[in-house]
């Protein structure tokens, strides 16, 4: 019911109903199910789309996640402020969870994957809205990773030596690598590979023996906030990308930091 839902006594929420359906803003679904659905005539008010499948938007208080609350709308009020930053979200919900002073998590958001935290400062109930201090805000790109990958691809050959492999490196400025063999990726390699390598006394042997050979591949398709978490959940600092079964390059968590530094 909606009244379970807004948390507010159902004679009130009738009436409410019978004044809305008078402006022609609601309209009356009858039988045991029925109730009441928004017109067009209410988005248009709202200045909303309707939507046919809505993505709920987690909100947290002070880290715990309110399953019954869900932000609507969001707004920055001081854009132009050089030391405030403030927002308004609007929940559907009770808000009356909310007090001033408590921290409040919002999103991700189903698009851009937007996170916004921050301390609430004031509580708007005719509205259903909260004036909060925003203090961090994270979004990733949505474009896919081929984007971002460079067209300069380095491999290292299989039969090269660690001195060999750590001079192609250094010229390169990179941390690891695909390990080609006759046309084919056949591993990866990392500085961490060498440096166990020389710790344990291997000097002669050739990259083939000390490369890792299990490979973590992702398409060039992929969202850049989609290959984050794959990072982080195979606990790993670069993953190579592929079209079509082809290598095309590599991604490591220093590329994926590159982008987001847009100061």
């Amino acid at each position: 019911m909606i009244a379970d839902v807004i948390d507010r006594n159902p004679g009130t929420v009738r009436n409410q109903m019978q004044s809305l359906k008078a402006l022609g803003l609601v309209e009356g679904v009858p039988g045991p199910k029925g109730g009441y659905k928004a017109t067009g005539a209410t988005y248009e008010v709202l200045s909303i789309d309707e939507m046919d499948n809505e993505v709920v938007v987690p909100i947290y208080r002070n880290k715990e996640h309110m399953e019954k609350l869900t932000a609507a709308e969001i707004s920055f009020t001081t854009v132009r402020h050089p030391d405030t930053c403030n927002g308004i979200i609007r929940i559907l919900g009770d808000i009356r969870v909310f007090d001033s002073g408590d921290t409040i998590q919002v999103g991700p958001t189903p698009v851009n994957k937007l996170i916004i935290r921050g301390k609430v400062v004031g509580r708007d109930d005719s509205s259903n809205s909260l004036l909060f201090s925003i203090i961090e805000m994270v979004s990733l790109p949505k474009r896919p990773i081929r984007d971002y990958i460079s067209e300069k691809t380095v491999t290292v050959p299989a039969g090269a030596t660690i001195q060999e492999a750590a001079r192609i490196f250094i010229k390169n400025n990179i941390h690891g690598s695909p390990v080609e063999d006759k046309g084919n990726i056949v591993g990866i390699l990392t500085f961490t590979d060498i440096g166990h390598t020389l710790a344990s006394g291997k000097m002669n042997v050739k990259i083939r023996e000390i490369m890792s050979k299990d490979i973590i591949s992702i398409g060039g398709d992929m969202p850049l906030c989609d290959v984050v978490k794959v990072l982080d959940e195979k606990k790993i600092g670069r993953i190579m990308v592929t079209e079509d079964g082809k290598y095309k390059g590599i991604i490591s968590k220093t590329d994926v930091l590159h982008e987001m530094i847009v100061l």
